[in-house]
C-alpha cells in the first residue's frame, strides 16, 4: 500500500489513509473505529441532529473520527459527499444490499468518481443469497453457521456469546482485513475493489478449528462434551467459596500437572487426563476443591505459574488487574473506560484515540490538499 499525501498530524501505520464511514450500527462503526485507532483519518457521514449534546453520554464506539452531517437525498449534500469521495481511499457502509445503489452511492456510482476507491460492505447475510435482503442480528447469523449450536453446556440451551462472534469477530474484523488487503493490492494495480464482508462467512472461518476437529472425529455436535466447550474438566470455570469464579485452561499435560499440584490432588486418583469417561468425576472433584478458597486466594496460589488458571473479572475489576494495568490495555477516555488501541507496533506507534465528536465538521475544510 502506498500513501503519498501528508498524514495530517495523525500517527499510526494507517496515517494518511482517508476513510468515509456511512453511519450505521454495530460492526460498521467498529471497523471504522479500528481503522481510526491505527491512524486512518476517518470521517463519519450521518444525518443532522445525531451528535449528542454536552453532558449527554456519547457512544465510545464512535471515538477517533470527525463527523460530517448530510442528507444523502439532498442534492447539495450529495455533491458535498461525492467531492469527499473523490479524495477518499476507503468507504464503509453497512446497509442491506441495494440501499446504497438506490441512493446513488453504490460501488459503480462511487468508482465513477474515484476508480481507486476501496469500497467495504458490511452485512450479516452477504450481498447475495436467499437471505441477503432480510433483516437479522448477530445471533441469527451465528445460528445458521452452527457456531451458536456449539456454544453452551451439556443438556442446556445454546448460549449467545454476546455479539462477539458475529458482529465483531466474524464481521468488523473480516471487513478490516478485506480493506487492508485491498489497499495492499491497490498499491500494485492502482485500482479499487469492493469487499463483501458477511458475518455468516466470517463466523464460519472463525470456527474453522471446530470444523477441523469435527473432520477428524475429535468434535461431537453435542454441547458441553468436547475439549473446548466445558466438556473437559481442565477447560472450565469453577466457583470459589465467595461466589466468584476461576478460569482453568490447563490443556497441555505439563500445565495440567501444575494444576493438580496447586489443587493438592494426587494425579493417580484421577486417571488419564484425556479419558473422557472420567471427565464428569474429575470435574466434580475440581469443583469441590475450588469451593474451599476465595477467588483471590486461588489467584495468589496460581500467580506466576504455568497452570493456565486466571480469575474471572468483571468490567469494574478488569482495569485494576496488575497485568492489564501494566500494559495500559484499558484506558479512560472522556470519562469512559474502554479498550486501548490494539495491536501495538514497534516503529509506527499509535496513540490514545480522541473521544467521540461533539460538533460536526465543515466538509469544506476536509482534505484540502
Amino acid at each position: 500500500m502506498t500513501v503519498t499525501r501528508e498524514p495530517s498530524g495523525r500517527s499510526g501505520p494507517l496515517a494518511g489513509v482517508r476513510v468515509i464511514e456511512f453511519a450505521g450500527i454495530g460492526p460498521g462503526p467498529h471497523a471504522a473505529m479500528l481503522l481510526a485507532d491505527l491512524g486512518a483519518d476517518v470521517v463519519r457521514v450521518q444525518r443532522p441532529g445525531q451528535i449528542p449534546a454536552e453532558g449527554v453520554p456519547a457512544d465510545a464506539l464512535l471515538r477517533g473520527r470527525r463527523v460530517v452531517e448530510a442528507d444523502l437525498k439532498n442534492p447539495a449534500d450529495r455533491e458535498t459527499i461525492l467531492a469527499m469521495v473523490a479524495k477518499a481511499d476507503v468507504i464503509i457502509e453497512g446497509f442491506r444490499p441495494g440501499v446504497m445503489e438506490r441512493l446513488g452511492f453504490g460501488p459503480d456510482d462511487l468508482h465513477a468518481v474515484n476508480p481507486a476507491l476501496v469500497y467495504g460492505r458490511m452485512t450479516g447475510w452477504g450481498q447475495e443469497g436467499p437471505r441477503a435482503r432480510l433483516a437479522g442480528h448477530d445471533m441469527n447469523y451465528i445460528a445458521l453457521t452452527g457456531m451458536l449450536h456449539a456454544i453452551g453446556r451439556a443438556d442446556e440451551k445454546p448460549t449467545p456469546p454476546l455479539n462477539l462472534v458475529g458482529d465483531f469477530g466474524g464481521g468488523s474484523m473480516f471487513l478490516v482485513m478485506g480493506i487492508l488487503a485491498a489497499l495492499v493490492e491497490r498499491g500494485t494495480s492502482g485500482e479499487g475493489d469492493v469487499i463483501d464482508a458477511a458475518m455468516v462467512d466470517g463466523a464460519s472461518v472463525l470456527g474453522q478449528m471446530m470444523w477441523a476437529f469435527r473432520g477428524t472425529g475429535m468434535w461431537q455436535d453435542r454441547r458441553g462434551v468436547n475439549l473446548l466447550d466445558t466438556g473437559a474438566p481442565f477447560y472450565e470455570v469453577y466457583e470459589t467459596s465467595d461466589g466468584k469464579w476461576m478460569s482453568v485452561g490447563s490443556i497441555e499435560p505439563q500445565f495440567y500437572a501444575i494444576l493438580l499440584e496447586k489443587l493438592e490432588i494426587d494425579p493417580a486418583s484421577l486417571g488419564y487426563q484425556i479419558d473422557g469417561s472420567r471427565w464428569p468425576e474429575v470435574k466434580a472433584r475440581f469443583a469441590e476443591v475450588f469451593k474451599t478458597r476465595t477467588r483471590d486466594e486461588w489467584t495468589e496460589i496460581f500467580d506466576g505459574t504455568d497452570a493456565c488458571v486466571a480469575p474471572v473479572l468483571d468490567f469494574t475489576e478488569a482495569p485494576d488487574d496488575p497485568h492489564l494495568a501494566a500494559r495500559g490495555t484499558l484506558v479512560e477516555i472522556d470519562g469512559v473506560m474502554q479498550a486501548q488501541v490494539a495491536p501495538r507496533f514497534a516503529r509506527s506507534s499509535t496513540r490514545t484515540p480522541e473521544p467521540p465528536a461533539r460538533v460536526a465538521t465543515d466538509p469544506a475544510t476536509l482534505w484540502n490538499d
